[in-house]
């Protein structure tokens, strides 16, 4: 069904991860590709500061453990890639680049918050340019 299916996993919902990289699996082309994504949240200068100065480059090591273990555990064939900025850009540019015709995310259950914020699956869904799945 598709040839390329960009999958962002939240390293705090790894569970969450698992069950999507499955559902894609099921959904991709014979020959087809699996971008297993994982986003690390850049913060602000005036939080940073009091930060350990590794505190990033150590959350990327560890996301691209847990993505490569996340494929090993399913057995699943797919592209790592760890990208640093906010989630929903960082996810939008990852299938654009990869000409994906497709992302699986997972969602939470909206609460109060995401009618002032927004969550990040709403603003993948308002922006990509190819078809999302959103799994809860």
């Amino acid at each position: 069904m598709y040839k390329k299916i960009v999958v962002p996993v939240d390293m705090s919902a790894i569970e969450k991860g698992e069950k999507i990289i499955r559902k894609a699996s099921g959904l991709l082309d014979a020959g087809g590709e699996i971008v297993l994504l994982n986003v690390v949240e850049q913060l602000p200068g005036y939080i940073a500061i009091d930060l350990p100065v590794d505190l990033i480059e150590n959350a990327i090591k560890d996301g691209k453990a847990k993505l490569v273990e996340l494929k090993e555990r399913t057995g699943i064939q797919a592209t790592v890639e760890i990208r640093s900025g906010p989630p929903a850009r960082e996810i939008l540019a990852c299938a654009e680049e990869h000409h994906a015709d497709l992302i699986v995310v997972a969602s939470h259950t909206p609460d109060f918050t995401n009618y002032f914020i927004g969550a990040t699956a709403d603003r993948v869904v308002r922006h990509a340019k190819c078809s999302v799945l959103i799994d809860r």
